[in-house]
C-alpha cells in the first residue's frame, strides 16, 4: 500500500507530514483506526518537501491546506514552514492542528513568529482544563510541563496569527468544556468543540 501524503476530506486538502508524536492521547484516532474516511496514514516513509510540493500544486482550489495526519505537524516545523509559504504562494489558506508543545519538540521559543504571514489558522489541542487532566488525558512525554508549554505557545500566537483556535473533544463533559471556554477567553483564543470520531 502507497503512503498517502495528502488527502481531502470536504473542501480542504490535507498534508501528512509525519506519524511522530510526544504524545499518547487516549482518545487518539491511532488507538483504533489506521487513517480516516478510507485514508491510510500509518506513513513508511516521511514524505519530502519536493513530493509535498508536486501533490498540492493545486491547493490553491480548496478552502485551505491543512497540516494534520498521523502525527505531531510540528516535528517538521522547517519542512511545514517550507511547504506552508509554497501554498501561499499559490494563493491558498494554511492551517495547522498541533498538541502546541512547540518549544518542547524545537527546542525555541520563536515558533509563533517564524509562522507568521504562512500559517492562517493554529488549532491547538487543549484536551486537559490543568496540567493534571492534561497528563491523564494526553500521557504527554514531557508531563506536567507540556500543558504549560502548550498554553504559552497558544498565548505567543494570538498576537502574530490572524486565528487561533483551542480545542477539545466533546466527551469531556460539559464542566469542562465550560472551563476551557474560559481558559481560551483568558488567552484571547477561540474555542472549538469537536466530535469524538
Amino acid at each position: 500500500m502507497a503512503d498517502v501524503y495528502t488527502y481531502v476530506i470536504g473542501e480542504s486538502i490535507y498534508v501528512n507530514l509525519t506519524n511522530r508524536c510526544n504524545n499518547n492521547c487516549h482518545f487518539c484516532i491511532r488507538n483504533h483506526n489506521d487513517g480516516i474516511e478510507g485514508y491510510h496514514l500509518w506513513l513508511k516513509k516521511e514524505p519530502s518537501v519536493k513530493v509535498l510540493k508536486n501533490e498540492l500544486k493545486d491547493c490553491a482550489k480548496y478552502k485551505e491546506t491543512v497540516f494534520c495526519g498521523f502525527g505531531e505537524p510540528l516535528f517538521r516545523l522547517d519542512d511545514m514552514l517550507e511547504v506552508a509559504a509554497f501554498v501561499k504562494d499559490k494563493g491558498g489558506k494554511t492551517r495547522v492542528n498541533t498538541n502546541g508543545q512547540a518549544e518542547i519538540i524545537t527546542g525555541r521559543k520563536d515558533t509563533a513568529k517564524r509562522m507568521k504571514g504562512l500559517i492562517d489558522t493554529v488549532n491547538i489541542s487543549l484536551n486537559g482544563v490543568d496540567a493534571q487532566d492534561y497528563v491523564n488525558e494526553c500521557r504527554p512525554e514531557a508531563g506536567a510541563l507540556a500543558y504549560y508549554s502548550m498554553i504559552e505557545f497558544a498565548k505567543s500566537c494570538v498576537s502574530v496569527i490572524p486565528n487561533v483556535v483551542l480545542s477539545v473533544v466533546d466527551v469531556i463533559g460539559e464542566e469542562k468544556i465550560e472551563h476551557a471556554k474560559k481558559i481560551a477567553e483568558s488567552i484571547g483564543a477561540k474555542l472549538r468543540i469537536r466530535k469524538y470520531i
